[in-house]
């Protein structure tokens, strides 16, 4: 295997997939550059990988919480040695400048440390029975062989948020990256099987979604899945789990607004609209690609809003100056020309970008110029479906409370955010956007591990990554434990 050849982790060995396919992970700011060689696995791989995880399931379920724990701590110690190498591979594989890339990494540091500690608070619960000389509890257990699907947006900071509170609970795992952006993923595992990770407890298949992803979550021996994605590929992976009854947890897409009101500190909201609808050039489910503009302000943060955006600087995410990188792939190119002719076609007024950027360096890769529509109603297209790149819309409202409305007129609920100083406005945001997530005088994107992740509507289907991921990583058994030497009969009468 040569040093840019990868293959796929099942059993603790690494093997080709059965087929002999592969496909190559290509750098998005410079085609040139070829990050790796993946398998192009199939559902035979799936097979492999999934029996290797059950036959790891009958020894790792037996570890004690604390010491699964000890693992992932020993992870994150070594994620902290090696995170300039694993982010500028990110860059490499994915395009997002490095000050993201290592942030990405980070979060991957940061669970790695909180989940460790949930190690030893895998808590039931007590209580008392309704019989004499009786005694009841609950217990979290391992919910067995679990399939992640990860996307290429965040390809270590998600992952982690899967695979660590999974085996924290005591559960083995079959995931696969997505194929923008395996090495990432790669990496991370390499990082847990050098923490000590035992063989089988985590499995790697390459591929795509239609033969590896499709086999994971229809396979029998896969007690649950977590997807992180579309929502159209999302209610696709319901679809298929249902018929098994597997339990399913997805995170899907966004169109978050950030609302901007007249009191608000205007460079403040500025700067968190440049950051939200810009970072990761467009490419996250948190981006801001709506800002909802109060009338008394709307043409000053319009202009300098434009004016702004037109400065930043677009390349490679290795050149540390670079504040915007590449779209991961050609398809998203796509995606975001065809939301401008849309956008155009429906009365929108372009003013800024607008297309690809291909003359010189951008010629090597995937660009597409940070691109502003005004003049955008809460009914067009451009303003209700996720276009996933650097295309923001600007809506203008009367009242705060036309702007909360406007704001929670789509199908999305994953995140928002609030730009005033009126303290009982912010208080009334809270409790009225419908969201999963709303950030007070903050851009869109920003969780921290240690809080529920996730949304409402088409964002998500309920259970929540971060701190709530434990809930959805292990499952209940009551327990009751009868010491009064005789039978004695719960719901039945027996009252005296």
């Amino acid at each position: 295997m040569s040093q840019n050849e990868y293959r796929n982790l099942i059993a603790g060995e690494w093997r080709p997939a059965r087929s002999g396919k592969t496909f190559s992970n290509i750098n998005p700011a410079d085609h040139s550059d070829i990050v790796g060689e993946f398998p192009a696995s199939g559902p035979e791989d799936v097979a492999d990988a999934v029996a290797a995880a059950k036959k790891a399931f009958a020894t790792w379920r037996l570890v004690p919480a604390p010491k699964r724990a000890e693992i992932l701590y020993r992870a994150g110690r070594l994620l902290q040695e090696r995170k300039e190498q694993f982010a500028r591979d990110m860059t490499r594989e994915m395009g997002k400048v490095l000050a993201e890339t290592r942030g990405d990494v980070q979060e991957a540091i940061d669970e790695s440390f909180y989940v460790a500690g949930e190690g030893r608070r895998l808590f039931g619960k007590t209580t008392p029975s309704e019989l004499q000389n009786k005694f009841a509890m609950s217990v979290r257990m391992p919910v067995g062989v679990v399939g992640l699907i990860t996307p290429w947006n965040f390809p270590m900071a998600i992952p982690s948020w899967k695979l660590f509170p999974a085996l924290v609970g005591g559960n083995t795992c079959v995931i696969k990256p997505a194929t923008d952006t395996p090495l990432s993923v790669y990496n991370l595992v390499q990082t847990l099987v050098d923490a000590g990770l035992p063989p089988g407890v985590i499995n790697i298949v390459c591929g795509s979604g239609g033969s590896v992803g499709n086999a994971l979550v229809e396979h029998p021996d896969v007690r649950a899945i977590s997807f992180t994605g579309s929502s159209e590929v999302g209610s696709r992976v319901a679809q298929r789990a249902a018929a098994n009854f597997k339990q399913v947890s997805l995170e899907m897409g966004g169109k978050n607004a950030q609302i901007v009101l007249d009191d608000a500190n205007l460079e403040l909201a500025l700067d968190g609209a440049l950051w939200g609808a810009f970072g990761t050039t467009g490419q996250r489910c948190t981006a801001t690609s709506r800002i909802l503009l109060q009338k008394g302000i709307a043409r000053k943060f319009t202009e300098r809003f434009v004016e702004r955006a037109e400065v930043l600087k677009v390349g490679n995410g290795l050149d540390e100056s670079v504040e915007v990188g590449p779209q991961v792939n050609a398809s998203q190119i796509d995606t975001s020309n065809m939301y401008v002719d849309i956008a155009m076609a429906e009365g929108a007024k372009l003013l800024l970008g607008g297309g690809p950027l291909t003359d010189g360096d951008y010629e090597k890769g995937t660009f597409f110029a940070p691109t502003i529509f005004g003049g955008v109603t809460k009914s067009m297209r451009i303003a209700r479906e996720e276009v996933f790149g650097p295309v923001v819309s600007l809506i203008e409202f009367d009242t705060f409370e036309q702007g909360i409305e406007i704001a929670n007129s789509i199908d999305y609920g994953l995140s928002s955010a609030l730009y005033t100083k009126d303290l009982n406005r912010a208080f009334a945001a809270i409790r009225d956007l419908e969201a999963g997530i709303t950030y007070i005088n903050a851009p869109t994107i920003g969780a921290e591990v240690h809080l529920p992740f996730g949304g409402v509507k088409q964002t998500g289907n309920g259970h929540r990554e971060g701190s709530e991921a434990i809930e959805f990583f292990t499952t209940w058994k009551a327990v009751y434990v009868d010491y009064s030497d005789k039978l004695q009969r719960a719901q039945i009468d027996n009252a005296e």
